[in-house]
């Protein structure tokens, strides 16, 4: 199945195929643009300044959170990408294009970590997604192979108490068989309808093979064209 043919499965009315055309077109353009790293923190003191509209990727440890924004992106190695579970510590910062920061969270879940390490995550992470002003979207990563765990329903819960607006994204969907990803999508859905601040749209993703890539672009692009482009002085 071509890219352009794997939009979000959800509630979200279908759009005409010149809808989506001129959507991929918007993302492809977007993601065409450069992107650097500007910041990577462990406290919330040394945040960049809030000017850019920021989405934000979060996840349990080791479910490709890295390995999305470099397929996004189109860059192998911007973001580090690591088979070791809780390898990425901090919040890492991308501008791409000075239209809209990727934020990539550290993962959640992983057991292994030392428990003072996890509750500093954890405070770093929280209190990031409820004071972060320009921040439009989380996207809640799902290992498509796993399904929701525990610690991704906390996290939901989490965002509802907070008001943030997050969206389910299924990776490794090369992982599993074709005709295992609807039932997935319907049973997420189900689990969703539960979570106010949840868009009800899923999008299904894999980096390996690109599938989802070329949508999730799209998806990104109509959230940084819904914000006026700020004022960037020297």
């Amino acid at each position: 199945m071509a890219d352009h043919e794997a939009p979000g499965l959800g509630q979200g009315a279908p759009a005409t195929p010149q809808e989506e055309a001129a959507r991929i077109e918007a993302g492809r353009l977007l993601f065409a643009k450069e992107c650097r790293f500007v910041a990577g923190t462990t406290t919330l003191d040394r945040l960049p300044k809030a000017v850019l509209p920021e989405v934000a990727f979060a996840g349990r440890s080791n479910v490709g959170k890295s390995s999305l924004v470099n397929a996004l992106t189109g860059r192998n190695s911007l973001a580090r990408a690591s088979n070791t579970p809780g390898r990425t510590q901090q919040i890492n910062f991308f501008d791409l294009g000075e239209r809209l920061v990727l934020v990539d969270l550290p993962g959640y879940g992983y057991a292994q970590a030392p428990k003072g390490q996890i509750a500093q995550w954890n405070a770093l992470v929280n209190d990031y997604l409820r004071g972060r002003t320009v921040l439009q979207r989380v996207y809640v990563l799902i290992d498509s192979r796993h399904g929701l765990k525990d610690s991704d329903i906390d996290m939901m819960t989490m965002l509802d108490r907070a008001a943030v607006t997050y969206q389910v994204v299924l990776t490794k969907t090369d992982k599993i068989a074709a005709s295992a990803l609807a039932p997935l999508c319907a049973g997420t859905a189900q689990a969703l309808a539960k979570h106010p601040a949840a868009h009800p749209d899923i999008l299904a993703t894999s980096s390996e093979s690109g599938f989802g890539i070329a949508t999730m672009r799209a998806t990104l692009a109509a959230l940084a064209l819904s914000v006026p482009a700020p004022e960037i002085h020297p």
